[in-house]
Protein backbone atom coordinates (compact mmCIF):
# COMPACT_ATOMS: atom_id res chain seq x y z
CA UNK A 1 0.00 0.00 0.00
CA UNK A 2 1.60 3.41 -0.88
CA UNK A 3 -0.22 7.05 -0.29
CA UNK A 4 -0.30 10.23 -2.38
CA UNK A 5 -1.21 13.52 -0.47
CA UNK A 6 -2.93 16.24 -2.06
CA UNK A 7 -1.71 19.36 0.26
CA UNK A 8 -3.97 22.57 -0.16
CA UNK A 9 -5.53 24.82 2.31
CA UNK A 10 -9.80 24.90 1.94
CA UNK A 11 -9.67 21.93 -0.47
CA UNK A 12 -12.77 19.61 0.86
CA UNK A 13 -13.89 20.19 -2.39
CA UNK A 14 -11.72 18.31 -4.52
CA UNK A 15 -12.63 16.06 -7.10
CA UNK A 16 -9.44 14.61 -7.10
CA UNK A 17 -9.70 12.12 -4.65
CA UNK A 18 -12.42 10.48 -6.76
CA UNK A 19 -10.32 10.66 -9.87
CA UNK A 20 -7.50 9.44 -9.22
CA UNK A 21 -8.58 6.70 -6.64
CA UNK A 22 -10.74 5.52 -9.60
CA UNK A 23 -6.94 5.46 -11.79
CA UNK A 24 -5.27 3.90 -8.82
CA UNK A 25 -8.03 0.94 -8.91
CA UNK A 26 -8.08 0.61 -13.17
CA UNK A 27 -4.71 -0.32 -13.13
CA UNK A 28 -4.55 -2.84 -9.93
CA UNK A 29 -2.77 -0.81 -7.61
CA UNK A 30 -3.59 -0.57 -4.11
CA UNK A 31 -2.71 2.94 -3.46
CA UNK A 32 -4.33 5.21 -1.35
CA UNK A 33 -5.07 9.62 -2.56
CA UNK A 34 -5.43 11.43 0.82
CA UNK A 35 -6.68 15.31 1.59
CA UNK A 36 -4.34 17.15 3.92
CA UNK A 37 -5.84 20.37 4.51
CA UNK A 38 -3.35 22.94 6.17
CA UNK A 39 -2.43 26.29 6.32
CA UNK A 40 1.16 27.60 5.47
CA UNK A 41 2.47 27.56 8.81
CA UNK A 42 2.14 23.74 8.86
CA UNK A 43 3.34 23.21 5.02
CA UNK A 44 7.34 22.10 5.97
CA UNK A 45 5.63 19.26 8.68
CA UNK A 46 2.96 17.84 5.62
CA UNK A 47 6.33 17.82 2.61
CA UNK A 48 8.50 16.18 5.59
CA UNK A 49 5.69 13.34 5.46
CA UNK A 50 6.22 12.33 1.86
CA UNK A 51 9.73 11.22 2.62
CA UNK A 52 8.12 8.43 4.38
CA UNK A 53 8.44 5.23 2.32
CA UNK A 54 5.08 4.62 2.08
CA UNK A 55 4.58 7.83 0.00
CA UNK A 56 5.02 8.22 -3.44
CA UNK A 57 4.02 12.19 -3.87
CA UNK A 58 1.91 14.63 -3.58
CA UNK A 59 -0.49 17.07 -5.15
CA UNK A 60 0.02 20.62 -3.91
CA UNK A 61 -2.91 23.00 -4.76
CA UNK A 62 -3.58 26.29 -3.18
CA UNK A 63 -2.14 28.16 -1.52
CA UNK A 64 1.27 26.77 -1.37
CA UNK A 65 2.50 26.02 -4.99
CA UNK A 66 5.38 28.46 -4.68
CA UNK A 67 5.92 27.87 -1.05
CA UNK A 68 6.80 24.39 -1.38
CA UNK A 69 9.75 25.13 -3.57
CA UNK A 70 12.36 25.43 -0.90
CA UNK A 71 10.98 22.80 0.86
CA UNK A 72 12.16 20.18 -1.83
CA UNK A 73 15.21 18.51 -2.50
CA UNK A 74 14.31 19.68 -6.59
CA UNK A 75 12.22 20.88 -9.35
CA UNK A 76 12.26 19.87 -13.06
CA UNK A 77 11.44 21.23 -16.08
CA UNK A 78 8.40 23.46 -16.86
CA UNK A 79 8.02 23.81 -12.73
CA UNK A 80 11.30 25.47 -13.43
CA UNK A 81 9.87 27.94 -15.76
CA UNK A 82 6.71 28.78 -14.01
CA UNK A 83 8.35 29.07 -10.60
CA UNK A 84 5.31 27.05 -9.13
CA UNK A 85 4.92 23.02 -8.18
CA UNK A 86 1.59 21.26 -8.20
CA UNK A 87 3.04 17.75 -8.61
CA UNK A 88 5.71 16.26 -6.29
CA UNK A 89 7.35 12.59 -6.52
CA UNK A 90 9.32 10.84 -4.32
CA UNK A 91 12.81 9.65 -5.84
CA UNK A 92 14.58 7.32 -3.03
CA UNK A 93 15.28 9.98 0.13
CA UNK A 94 14.65 12.57 -3.23
CA UNK A 95 11.46 15.02 -3.44
CA UNK A 96 11.30 16.23 -7.05
CA UNK A 97 8.74 18.65 -8.02
CA UNK A 98 7.06 19.21 -11.20
CA UNK A 99 4.04 21.25 -13.00
CA UNK A 100 1.52 18.93 -14.37
CA UNK A 101 -1.16 22.16 -14.56
CA UNK A 102 1.02 23.77 -17.84
CA UNK A 103 0.02 20.22 -19.64
CA UNK A 104 -3.74 20.62 -18.40
CA UNK A 105 -4.00 24.41 -19.68
CA UNK A 106 -2.11 22.96 -22.69
CA UNK A 107 -5.00 20.65 -23.20
CA UNK A 108 -7.90 23.47 -22.87
CA UNK A 109 -6.14 25.59 -25.00
CA UNK A 110 -5.75 23.22 -27.49
CA UNK A 111 -9.46 22.42 -27.52
CA UNK A 112 -10.91 26.14 -27.97
CA UNK A 113 -8.29 26.39 -30.63
CA UNK A 114 -5.92 29.00 -29.40
CA UNK A 115 -2.36 29.02 -30.62
CA UNK A 116 -0.58 31.16 -27.92
CA UNK A 117 2.04 32.70 -30.20
CA UNK A 118 0.90 36.33 -30.94
CA UNK A 119 -2.29 36.32 -29.45
CA UNK A 120 -3.67 38.61 -26.52
CA UNK A 121 -4.42 36.67 -23.57
CA UNK A 122 -5.20 38.06 -20.34
CA UNK A 123 -4.78 35.37 -17.21
CA UNK A 124 -6.78 36.24 -13.68
CA UNK A 125 -4.74 36.21 -10.88
CA UNK A 126 -1.16 35.91 -9.87
CA UNK A 127 -0.01 32.89 -7.97
CA UNK A 128 0.97 29.65 -8.89
CA UNK A 129 -2.00 28.56 -11.07
CA UNK A 130 -1.47 31.87 -13.10
CA UNK A 131 2.59 31.26 -13.31
CA UNK A 132 1.29 27.56 -15.16
CA UNK A 133 -0.83 29.90 -17.34
CA UNK A 134 1.76 32.29 -18.40
CA UNK A 135 4.04 28.84 -19.24
CA UNK A 136 1.22 26.95 -21.14
CA UNK A 137 0.57 30.65 -23.11
CA UNK A 138 4.61 31.49 -23.94
CA UNK A 139 4.46 33.53 -27.19
CA UNK A 140 1.35 35.04 -26.18
CA UNK A 141 1.05 39.11 -25.67
CA UNK A 142 0.32 38.19 -21.53
CA UNK A 143 -1.43 40.67 -19.02
CA UNK A 144 -2.47 39.54 -15.55
CA UNK A 145 -4.99 41.26 -13.23
CA UNK A 146 -3.78 40.61 -9.93
CA UNK A 147 -5.28 41.92 -6.33
CA UNK A 148 -3.15 45.03 -4.98
CA UNK A 149 -0.89 43.27 -2.72
CA UNK A 150 0.27 41.00 -6.14
CA UNK A 151 1.34 44.28 -7.68
CA UNK A 152 4.97 43.29 -7.38
CA UNK A 153 4.71 39.88 -8.12
CA UNK A 154 7.40 38.55 -11.42
CA UNK A 155 5.00 37.86 -13.82
CA UNK A 156 6.14 37.47 -17.39
CA UNK A 157 3.91 40.41 -19.01
CA UNK A 158 1.40 43.22 -17.88
CA UNK A 159 0.35 43.43 -14.22
CA UNK A 160 -2.63 45.46 -13.65
CA UNK A 161 -4.41 45.88 -10.29
CA UNK A 162 -7.85 44.55 -10.44
CA UNK A 163 -9.78 47.65 -9.69
CA UNK A 164 -7.64 49.35 -12.35
CA UNK A 165 -10.23 50.68 -15.42
CA UNK A 166 -7.48 49.50 -17.95
CA UNK A 167 -8.15 45.85 -16.94
CA UNK A 168 -12.00 46.14 -18.01
CA UNK A 169 -10.46 47.01 -21.83
CA UNK A 170 -7.94 44.52 -21.75
CA UNK A 171 -10.50 41.89 -20.87
CA UNK A 172 -13.09 42.96 -23.83
CA UNK A 173 -9.92 42.97 -26.53
CA UNK A 174 -8.22 39.64 -25.66
CA UNK A 175 -8.16 36.29 -27.68
CA UNK A 176 -8.13 34.05 -24.75
CA UNK A 177 -9.29 34.73 -21.07
CA UNK A 178 -7.84 32.45 -18.14
CA UNK A 179 -9.06 32.69 -14.77
CA UNK A 180 -6.40 31.44 -12.42
CA UNK A 181 -8.06 32.45 -9.44
CA UNK A 182 -10.30 30.59 -7.26
CA UNK A 183 -13.43 32.91 -8.07
CA UNK A 184 -16.28 31.17 -9.27
CA UNK A 185 -16.56 28.45 -6.96
CA UNK A 186 -19.00 30.09 -4.50
CA UNK A 187 -21.28 31.85 -7.79
CA UNK A 188 -18.48 34.27 -8.01
CA UNK A 189 -18.37 36.46 -11.36
CA UNK A 190 -14.54 37.28 -11.30
CA UNK A 191 -14.85 39.67 -14.61
CA UNK A 192 -17.87 41.84 -14.47
CA UNK A 193 -20.30 40.15 -17.87
CA UNK A 194 -20.25 43.09 -19.55
CA UNK A 195 -16.53 43.12 -19.76
CA UNK A 196 -16.51 39.93 -22.10
CA UNK A 197 -14.59 40.29 -25.24
CA UNK A 198 -16.92 39.52 -28.06
CA UNK A 199 -14.90 36.85 -30.01
CA UNK A 200 -12.60 34.73 -28.28
CA UNK A 201 -11.64 31.36 -26.02
CA UNK A 202 -12.46 31.08 -22.19
CA UNK A 203 -10.79 28.91 -20.39
CA UNK A 204 -11.50 28.60 -16.68
CA UNK A 205 -9.68 26.63 -14.24
CA UNK A 206 -12.46 26.37 -11.71
CA UNK A 207 -14.41 23.48 -11.49
CA UNK A 208 -17.91 22.85 -9.96
CA UNK A 209 -20.92 21.58 -11.65
CA UNK A 210 -22.89 23.39 -14.39
CA UNK A 211 -20.00 25.42 -15.23
CA UNK A 212 -18.94 28.39 -13.30
CA UNK A 213 -21.28 31.51 -13.78
CA UNK A 214 -18.37 33.04 -16.16
CA UNK A 215 -18.07 30.03 -18.47
CA UNK A 216 -21.79 30.04 -18.15
CA UNK A 217 -22.18 33.21 -19.56
CA UNK A 218 -19.17 33.00 -21.59
CA UNK A 219 -21.62 30.27 -23.54
CA UNK A 220 -24.74 32.29 -23.64
CA UNK A 221 -22.18 34.95 -26.07
CA UNK A 222 -21.09 31.67 -28.09
CA UNK A 223 -17.39 32.07 -26.83
CA UNK A 224 -15.18 29.18 -27.17
CA UNK A 225 -14.89 27.07 -23.42
CA UNK A 226 -12.89 24.58 -21.28
CA UNK A 227 -14.09 24.59 -18.02
CA UNK A 228 -11.82 23.20 -14.79
CA UNK A 229 -12.99 20.09 -15.57
CA UNK A 230 -11.02 19.69 -18.68
CA UNK A 231 -7.74 20.78 -16.79
CA UNK A 232 -8.21 18.99 -13.70
CA UNK A 233 -8.39 15.86 -15.85
CA UNK A 234 -5.57 15.96 -18.04
CA UNK A 235 -3.19 17.64 -15.19
CA UNK A 236 -4.53 14.57 -12.76
CA UNK A 237 -3.19 12.05 -16.29
CA UNK A 238 0.02 13.51 -15.90
CA UNK A 239 0.59 13.64 -12.20
CA UNK A 240 -0.24 10.01 -12.47
CA UNK A 241 2.23 9.08 -14.87
CA UNK A 242 4.98 10.45 -12.90
CA UNK A 243 4.14 9.08 -9.71
CA UNK A 244 3.50 5.49 -11.48
CA UNK A 245 5.20 5.42 -14.22
CA UNK A 246 2.65 4.02 -15.94
CA UNK A 247 0.24 5.71 -18.89
CA UNK A 248 -3.03 7.58 -16.71
CA UNK A 249 -6.60 5.47 -17.46
CA UNK A 250 -8.35 8.45 -18.67
CA UNK A 251 -11.60 7.10 -19.17
CA UNK A 252 -11.91 5.59 -16.08
CA UNK A 253 -10.10 9.36 -14.75
CA UNK A 254 -12.89 11.17 -17.09
CA UNK A 255 -15.97 8.71 -15.22
CA UNK A 256 -15.07 9.21 -11.86
CA UNK A 257 -15.20 13.00 -12.61
CA UNK A 258 -19.02 12.83 -14.43
CA UNK A 259 -21.93 14.25 -11.91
Amino acid sequence: MRRVLLIGQGIGYSASPRMQGAAFAAVGLPWTYELLDIPSERLPAAVSRLRAPDCAGANVTIPHKVAVIPLLDGIEGEAEQAGAVNTVRREGTRLVGSNTDVAGIRTALGLVGVEPVGARAVVLGGGGAARAAAVALRGARLAFLVRQGELDVDLPGKVVAWDDPTGAALVGHCDVLVNATPLGRHGEMPVRPAALPPQGAVVDLVYVTGGTPLIRRARQLGLRCADGWVVLLAQGAAAFTAWTGREAPLEAMRAALEP
